[in-house]
């Protein structure tokens, strides 16, 4: 089985990031969601409510599998994982230049390499943090997050 890791915060997960898991998920025969928590960031959601988010929002994509991603470097998650790769999408030049040495460095510890899939054009203007603000704000962003999200984002 090849395996593959998509990691992030999904603080909320996006259509931005759905797009590049449905993509991995046809790439890959199992795409694992590894939900992170970053002790230094401040998150709008529980560790346990966006696990739950994401996992409604794949219920019906069998090849994703959603988890909270352990503690300690990536490149040894996805070696206990058995994963072959890390699946990072790709916004613009700045993501590229923020994710290529990490990517370096996982291979180098590890081997796991990082596949990167472009963004979908229609949204890569769309980050967790702006759609946050957004909807702070009253903006509409039914356009940008997936129905169970939507919900409860306005649930807040």
């Amino acid at each position: 089985m090849r395996r593959a890791i998509c990691p992030g915060s999904f603080d909320p997960l996006h259509l931005g990031h759905c797009a590049v898991i449905h993509r991995a998920a046809r790439l890959f025969d199992e795409v694992v969601v590894a939900v992170s928590t970053n002790p230094n960031k401040t998150h709008r959601f529980s560790e346990q409510t966006r696990i739950e988010l994401v996992r409604e929002v794949f219920a019906d994509e069998p090849a994703v599998v959603v988890e909270p991603l352990e503690s300690g470097l990536i490149a040894d998650y996805a070696e206990r994982r058995d994963a072959v790769a890390l699946v990072k999408g790709l916004r613009n030049g700045a993501d590229y230049d923020y994710e290529l040495p990490m990517a370096t460095m996982n291979r180098s510890l590890t081997g796991v390499e990082t596949v990167f899939l472009p963004g979908e054009p229609s949204l890569l203007h769309v980050s967790s943090s702006l759609v946050m603000e957004v909807a702070a704000l009253g903006g509409d962003i039914t356009s940008f997050v997936p129905q169970p999200v939507l919900r409860a984002v306005l649930a807040r």
